[in-house]
């Protein structure tokens, strides 16, 4: 899994700026993106039916379409990240993950699932699938070696990150759920990713409202300060309804 931390406490206040959108010429108030960690938790969601059967997340469609233009998220995945924080507050209330920090995990990892001219389907199944590089070993690279067969990610000799997500192959085959309800845990499909993902990140981080448990989980998705900081710039950017 993939993507200047000084002095990051508190939030700026909302004070609005104009700006001039590059090669556009179009005046455009922005509000700041504020600054501390963990990010904050964004546009609040409504109340829906967890257990309805089908792709649940659906419910989340005005939520989701009111906001997912202007932040320049597919509506789709937009719903899966606010599903998958809904079944968490509810069956991990100590975590308290938003949506905003899958989101912005979601950004970094596979531009919320179009990496490289894919799309993600009203299933929430992203096509064509995003598969990563060959985790060989070479500089700059992990070396791990295949753990699946290439059954995920059609690499028998190493394994590769695959999905919106980019979970690897062993990781995927430990956390993998079904969220979208048609009975199969798959790593290209953004509603079954987006819940893996929470789950994870609530079981490494634990307290995800706090700055160190927001942090621990971050690090454990991905061992990089810097993806860390990305993550939190993308994910606050989202909290106040700005596009990255």
């Amino acid at each position: 899994m993939d993507g200047v931390l000084s002095k990051l406490s508190g939030a700026v206040a909302a004070v609005v700026v104009s700006v001039v959108l590059a090669g556009c010429g179009i005046d455009r108030a922005l509000t700041p993106i504020p600054e501390g960690i963990p990010p904050g938790p964004g546009t609040p969601l409504p109340v829906i039916d967890l257990d309805a059967p089908g792709r649940t997340a659906v419910q989340l469609r005005g939520w989701a379409e009111e906001q997912a233009e202007r932040m320049a998220i597919p509506p789709v995945a937009l719903e899966a990240y606010g599903y998958a924080a809904a079944i968490l507050a509810r069956s991990r209330p100590d975590c308290g993950i938003a949506w905003t920090t899958l989101a912005g995990i979601a950004s970094v990892e596979s531009k919320h699932g179009t990496y490289r001219g894919a799309r993600v389907g009203e299933d929430g199944t992203v096509r064509p699938p995003i598969i990563g590089i060959p985790l060989d070993g070479t500089p700059g690279v992990a070396l791990i070696k295949d753990t699946d067969g290439g059954a995920l990610d059609g690499d028998p000799e190493f394994d590769r990150a695959i999905g919106p997500l980019q979970f690897i192959p062993e990781t995927w085959k430990r956390w993998g759920v079904d969220a979208n309800g048609d009975g199969v845990a798959d790593p290209q499909n953004i509603d079954d990713a987006a819940l893996t993902a929470a789950r994870y990140l609530c079981v490494s981080g634990g307290d995800l409202t706090s700055e160190h448990g927001w942090q621990r989980a971050l690090l454990t998705y991905n061992q990089s300060q810097s993806y860390l900081l990305t993550v939190r710039d993308r994910a606050a950017a989202y909290s106040v309804g700005r596009r990255v």
